[in-house]
């Protein structure tokens, strides 16, 4: 059970983790050349894209939380 936890945790991790990246390369694009890829991805849907925003900032809230429960950088120094 433990062991299936750990791997569920790491894998929700990973998600959000690309989930940011994604947001932050679509904002990237936004920012430098002005197209809106996110609306583009959504096909200018603003539900689909509140939802996609809704769900990057639970992502980053889950990260800072799993930073600051995990440690994972306890060991560098």
């Amino acid at each position: 059970m433990t062991k299936n936890h750990n791997n569920t945790m790491k894998l929700t991790s990973y998600l959000c983790v690309v989930n940011l990246v994604i947001l932050g390369i679509c904002g990237g694009i936004y920012a430098f050349s002005g197209f809106d890829l996110l609306s583009f991805i959504t096909f200018g849907s603003e539900t689909a894209y509140r939802i996609f925003l809704a769900n990057c900032f639970v992502s980053a809230f889950f990260t800072v939380y799993s930073m600051i429960a995990f440690k994972p950088f306890k060991g560098l120094k």
